[in-house]
């Protein structure tokens, strides 16, 4: 009622507080004299009005899962008491949530050299040839403790089924990483290189970096497994690779490729 009315700010709130606790102080026992089926009327009225029929058919349309939590909680509503239907409501969203994102979507990038900037572009949306040592993987959410496993598993199925070493991880989309996830990193980094390879990282967030930091993430890894744009981490793992297999290379993707070629 106190939002229906016009109120825009939290004070508001604060009045209708005082105003209420008024009203009970001093008119409660005149309340005793209206009918119940007067006061069931003004809260069915209030509740109609609070009801916001656009919004459900938008929600009705946009989303399945979420259509889904509304019928779970109105029809909760009904059957049991208020607050049950409340919890019931919030974890249903809550499990909905780390459904969703414990699946990020993760990207294979590769440059295009289509463009002047050799621009990094989905391979799915446009297959351009790739690096036969180096993949290039963009990660499109957090790595949290939810994600851990979709992530690994997906670095592996680079090593073992791609036989890649060398993975650069472009980290402009993880916006939150905790302690599994980190821990998660450190263990595939580890892992590449023991097998003469490496794990690296572009792109990462200020407040992701300073968690990492703290947490002695970075030192685990190492602070050369770290760059601040593409084009020189690009440029540091072509050092790091292997040259034979450079050598016979036919796809030269990258500037540094054909250095070799030109000096030739």
């Amino acid at each position: 009622m106190n939002y229906a009315a016009g109120a825009v700010t939290p004070m508001s709130a604060i009045f209708a507080a005082v105003l209420l606790m008024l009203i009970v102080l001093l008119i409660a026992p005149l309340t005793a004299y209206i009918p119940v089926a007067a006061m069931g009327g003004v809260i069915l009225l209030v509740a109609w009005n609070l009801i916001e029929f656009g919004q459900i058919k938008t929600l009705v349309r946009a989303s399945a899962s979420e259509t889904g939590i509304l019928v779970v909680t109105f029809l909760a509503t009904l059957f049991l008491e208020l607050e049950f239907a409340i919890y019931i409501g919030v974890l249903l969203s809550l499990v909905i949530f780390l459904s969703r994102t414990s699946h990020p979507e993760i990207v294979t990038l590769a440059p295009d050299r289509d463009d002047p900037k050799n621009k990094l572009v989905n391979v799915d949306t446009k297959p351009v040839p790739q690096c036969p040592q180096l993949r290039i993987v963009r990660i499109d959410m957090s790595i949290y403790f939810g994600s851990v496993n979709h992530v690994a598993n997906k670095l592996a199925e680079i090593t073992e089924k791609q036989g890649i070493k060398h993975i650069l991880l472009e980290m402009s989309g993880a916006n939150f990483i905790d302690v599994a996830g980190a821990e998660m990193l450190v263990h595939e980094a580890e892992k590449l290189k023991a097998q003469g390879g490496g794990l690296y990282f572009v792109g990462m967030k200020a407040r992701v970096w300073q968690f990492m930091a703290q947490g002695g993430f970075i030192r685990e890894i190492g602070a050369s497994q770290f760059f601040d744009s593409k084009q020189e981490a690009i440029a540091s793992i072509y050092e790091r690779l292997d040259k034979e297999v450079c050598e016979t290379c036919v796809t030269r993707i990258f500037r540094e490729c054909l250095e070799p070629r030109k000096a030739g």
